[in-house]
């Protein structure tokens, strides 16, 4: 459910602020609806998760997914007509997401595009008044994230991060297990992916396939040929548009970790790892290690993308060790051991998208902040941005615990923040 009034991020926003997001967000889906509080909404980028999300959101009362966006016309039409049949309406399709953002009509944004796009998309949402579901990580650099938190504040708008496991009932239950003390202080927890994914191979410089919009794609980053293995998931893999596996699935289990352990910024970050498996176009770690510090507790991130299986059999998962036990947390539940290694307590459910995109909605409506808070996002994100600065940079990175911003390091503090393409830099 939304947070309530006492969270710290909430009262370091301000009581005032509060308020008058909760009234101006209730006025504005109130006008869109007609008095029922009808909020529309627009999808932008469908060939992947946007798509899920789309129909996530159709699904919901009161609810119309008024435009689809995407780059590529040749991805649009089995997601129109998906959602007709959900919500009885066709939406409209365009190809640049800021024709939805002149429409005053539209209430929400869902970013679901490639990471270069999608701080700089929620905030030129934020400032048309639109509020803002941003697929994770909510940036493409550490600058960006503070940045769209900015907007979001500024232009008082609801914005969540599609780490959507913030909203599963039995990850929340693991988490009050571990805030009421179940395995006593923790000190240390141990996050994974694993995956078995193939070469991306040697991309071919040529002209982008027709239906494929490659400058809109583009974007706010700085241009690049065209490569004919780059779109539309090996982005990932290049440092110039992704942040690797850490970004797409790191920030998943690190989210989890933070929460746990309920720790903000680290003291310390160091990476090791490499292109082990493949000689192919990927920049990114392929094999990726990562500590991160906070005084006298760890976390570790560990990314193995060309093998599947990970500890106890889990391609995901995050283990929360404490001075009297350990909680295992999976997508389906977890499990509590003494320390005789004895189970001691379990839990299992579903996950999915929909609590969390009702809860979203619900801080639409009524105010509030959602349970993924873009401030959360952005901390979370800021662990994977790090761990990846130290990667590029082969060395460990002392970070300040107030702000996670690298101290006394102009080399990481040249990868803080990235270049634009003229007229892309975002504005706050």
């Amino acid at each position: 459910m939304c947070a309530a009034v006492d969270r710290r991020d909430f009262l370091r926003w301000g009581a005032g602020a509060g308020l008058g997001l909760m009234s101006a967000v209730h006025a504005t889906a109130q006008e869109a609806g007609g008095g029922v509080d009808r909020i529309r909404v627009g999808v932008m980028g469908v060939n992947g998760r946007g798509a899920g999300l789309a129909e996530g959101f159709a699904r919901q009362e009161s609810v119309q997914i008024a435009y689809v966006c995407d780059v590529d016309s040749r991805v649009t039409a089995p997601v129109v007509e998906a959602l007709g049949k959900i919500q009885g309406v066709v939406p409209q399709v365009v190809g640049d997401m800021r024709r939805i953002l002149d429409d005053p009509a539209v209430d929400v944004l869902v970013v679901a595009a490639p990471n270069h796009w999608h701080a700089p998309a929620t905030i030129l949402a934020c400032a048309a008044g639109k509020h803002v579901y941003v697929e994770k990580p909510c940036s493409h650099t550490p600058e960006e994230g503070e940045w769209a938190v900015a907007a979001a504040r500024e232009h008082r708008r609801v914005v969540t991060t599609g780490t959507q496991r913030r909203s599963w009932v039995p990850i929340m239950a693991a988490m009050d297990q571990l805030h009421r003390g179940a395995i006593g202080s923790v000190l240390f927890a141990r996050t994974w992916y694993r995956s078995l994914r193939p070469s991306i191979g040697r991309g071919q410089i040529g002209d982008p396939p027709s239906g494929l919009d490659y400058e809109l794609w583009q974007g706010p980053a700085p241009r690049r040929p065209y490569k004919n293995n780059l779109i539309h998931y090996n982005w990932h893999w290049h440092w110039h548009w992704g942040n690797g596996e850490l970004g797409n699935n790191g920030v998943h289990a690190l989210d989890l970790a933070r929460w746990g352990m309920q720790v903000e910024f680290p003291t310390r970050v160091l990476s090791s790892g490499g292109r082990y498996r493949y000689e192919d176009d990927q920049e990114t770690p392929d094999t990726h290690l990562v500590t991160y510090e906070f005084g006298s507790r760890a976390i570790t991130w560990e990314g193995l993308s060309w093998s599947p299986r990970g500890p106890a059999g889990s391609a995901f998962g995050v283990t929360f060790h404490g001075e009297e036990g350990t909680l295992e947390l999976f997508d389906k539940g977890y499990r509590i051991y003494d320390m005789q290694n004895k189970l001691v307590a379990e839990q299992e459910g579903q996950g999915g998208d929909d609590e969390h995109i009702v809860d979203f909605l619900r801080c639409v409506r009524h105010g509030g902040l959602p349970t993924a808070d873009i401030e959360i996002g952005h901390r979370s994100a800021l662990l994977c941005h790090l761990g990846n600065i130290s990667h590029r940079l082969q060395r460990a990175l002392a970070t300040d615990p107030a702000s996670g911003r690298p101290r006394d390091d102009p080399a990481a503090l040249e990868l803080w923040s990235r270049e634009y393409a003229p007229g892309w830099r975002p504005q706050v």
